[in-house]
């Protein structure tokens, strides 16, 4: 069955409880996949599956110091850095699921992020978004990973964008 895990601490002679990750079973192909129920947890969480992936595939990540720049990452490679943004979803909506690029009331422009590493972590697939075609969205959008011929099927695992030769949707 589904597995449970909690943290406990101890404040004064209260017992708090937290419940990190849902009982939730996810089929045997994605169950590294665990669904922490907690929106900041998943976020650190997403953000070192992001440094993983990246450095798998050959290149260096940085995190800036505090959380006053509008990216979470910059990706270097051959000298070129690339300003990321990391997010994350569970949400379902219509067969696919839902996805905000906005911080608190404020949304991002392409002169703050130079791309957008979306995980959609029910289905373990990253999509790789060009800042220049997302920050033009003031509303949510949905990503389809098995829905084929998806608007956003381009940039599933689409790594490569992230390579020198490409920039914004470009060769150099």
């Amino acid at each position: 069955m589904g597995s449970r895990r909690t943290v406990s601490t101890k404040t004064g002679s209260k017992k708090i409880s937290h419940k990190l990750v849902t009982d939730k079973v996810l089929p045997p192909h994605r169950r590294r996949c665990i669904i922490i129920k907690d929106p900041k947890h998943r976020g650190e969480w997403t953000e070192l599956n992001f440094m993983s992936r990246v450095t798998e595939r050959g290149f260096n990540v940085s995190k800036p110091w505090g959380d006053s720049t509008r990216y979470d990452f910059a990706v270097e490679r051959r000298g070129r850095f690339l300003r990321v943004q990391v997010k994350s979803t569970i949400a379902r909506q219509d067969g696919g699921y839902i996805v905000t690029i906005k911080s608190g009331y404020h949304y991002y422009t392409s002169h703050q992020v130079d791309f957008f590493a979306v995980y959609v972590i029910p289905e373990d697939v990253w999509y790789i978004l060009p800042a220049k075609i997302i920050t033009i969205l003031r509303s949510n959008f949905l990503l389809a990973p098995r829905r084929p011929h998806q608007k956003y099927e381009p940039y599933k695992e689409a790594w490569h964008l992230l390579w020198p030769r490409y920039r914004h949707g470009r060769e150099r």
